[in-house]
């Protein structure tokens, strides 16, 4: 298993550690639902430095990006970010990925799921047919993600500029307890606000900046927080995470990201995309609250009031902020409706559910 910088740190302060996409991460430090509710009340410091960042330089950067992500990345300016997704040729989703705008036409930084960074680098690489200058800089950059209401806040004072008022999915970049070339992003996977810092892992830039953060947030109840609550998180938001709910498979319209499917330009499997919206999806992505109890999990059936199998759980777990189970899960078209009446094969029994709207909270 590979370590990031901050590995040492997770162990000291009692973190449950456990493999994830080939490294050794925290899974969680005080509990889920305690960890849950610091960062949707509070704020909480993840270790995301597993995460793939690629630099993508030259004149034709910009055309590499438009001809593999289904966005429209011709509508970034310098310090400003999108959501998108690279599509194989058959329309699967081979990632999803957020690109951030260095300079304009220029300098793009692409950041990918950990568990996908070889074949995301092997894919991108395939279409770079016109020299465009490639680094991979995932192994020396680390990231970490702040996140809830009060993450800015507790921040302000280790940066110079202003990140309190910063833009969804924009960003700056400056120093930041006293370490150059940090870039600060107002991006996240949890629904609670809060910002992504990412800088180079030389020096002791990794201690600094970790030290800094625990020193001004500590009195102020913030809180590391492990995967588990990053997943539970991120799951009453309805946001998609790699390999569960999207995958190579799955077309973005069928996962919900119909809104990062962009037909003004060209793209890998763009015509099969345009059909598909023209004729109609067959399964859709949809969220699920349980009537009965019993928590939904990946992978088990979704069935029809008779018993006849319509589609699969993709993720589940018993919602901290509700107090109720919830899931995503693809359907069949006719059963994608809010308020259809569902059921899940829990255990050999047929618990019932319902297609609700997301995000769940």
């Amino acid at each position: 298993m590979k370590n990031t910088p901050f590995t040492e740190k997770h162990k000291a302060m009692g973190a449950k550690m456990a493999e994830f996409a080939g490294y050794n991460m925290p899974i969680s430090y005080t509990g889920i639902n305690d960890e849950h509710a610091t960062v949707r009340n509070n704020a909480g410091v993840f270790d995301v430095s597993h995460m793939g960042e690629f630099i993508l330089k030259g004149e034709n950067a910009l055309d590499l990006i438009q001809r593999v992500t289904t966005n429209d990345a011709s509508k970034l300016t310098a310090g400003k970010a999108q959501y998108s997704c690279f599509t194989n040729e058959n329309a699967g989703i081979v990632d999803d990925l957020i690109i951030y705008c260095i300079e304009e036409n220029k300098v793009y930084m692409i950041v990918v799921n950990a568990s996908n960074i070889e074949k995301d680098w092997n894919w991108l690489t395939r279409f770079n047919t016109e020299g465009v200058e490639m680094h991979n800089i995932s192994e020396k950059t680390c990231l970490l993600a702040i996140q809830g209401p009060n993450a800015s806040k507790i921040l302000q004072p280790l940066v110079e500029t202003d990140i309190m008022n910063l833009k969804y999915y924009t960003f700056v970049r400056g120093k930041f307890a006293g370490v150059d070339n940090v870039m600060v992003s107002a991006t996240g996977y949890t629904g609670s606000g809060g910002v992504e810092i990412y800088f180079e892992d030389k020096d002791d830039n990794a201690d600094k900046i970790w030290n800094a953060i625990f020193e001004v947030g500590t009195p102020q109840g913030l809180k590391p927080i492990g995967l588990g609550a990053r997943d539970t998180l991120r799951l009453e938001m309805g946001y998609c995470l790699y390999g569960m709910d999207i995958d190579d498979t799955t077309t973005p319209l069928e996962g919900g990201l119909g809104w990062i499917t962009k037909f003004t330009k060209d793209f890998t499997a763009r015509e099969i995309l345009e059909k598909q919206k023209v004729e109609g999806i067959r399964r859709k992505l949809v969220g699920l609250e349980m009537v009965e109890k019993g928590i939904p999990r990946h992978g088990y059936e979704i069935l029809s009031e008779d018993g006849k199998k319509i589609g699969e759980v993709t993720s589940g777990t018993q919602a901290p902020s509700l107090g109720k189970a919830i899931a995503m899960g693809y359907v069949a078209k006719e059963y994608a409706a809010i308020d259809s009446k569902i059921f899940v094969k829990i255990r050999d029994r047929q618990l019932e559910a319902k297609v609700v709207k997301m995000p769940f909270v």
